[in-house]
């Protein structure tokens, strides 16, 4: 994914028709985000800043997965095998 386009990935991973903050959604935007800037950083292996950016949304995924692990685990399961994360 060469650059993150938020309406597709909202569409995705809605859960109703104006959905456009669940934990599912969230999580996805994030993960998009944080491929994006991985390959950003792969090139630019000094950018720091970016690099801290990139430790703080994985932070924030980690706690929105962690949430959505405690309420509703077959959605989290679901959620990992589409984003294809580990854990």
């Amino acid at each position: 994914m060469s650059t993150v386009s938020k309406p597709e990935i909202i569409a995705e991973f809605k859960t109703h028709e104006k959905d456009t903050g669940s934990s599912e959604v969230q999580i996805a935007l994030l993960t998009a985000r944080i491929n994006h800037l991985t390959e950003h950083l792969r090139t630019h292996r000094k950018d720091f800043h970016s690099r801290r950016g990139l430790l703080q949304m994985a932070a924030r995924r980690r706690k929105l997965l962690d949430y959505v692990k405690r309420h509703e685990l077959a959605k989290y399961t679901e959620l990992l095998q589409k984003l294809h994360l580990r854990r």
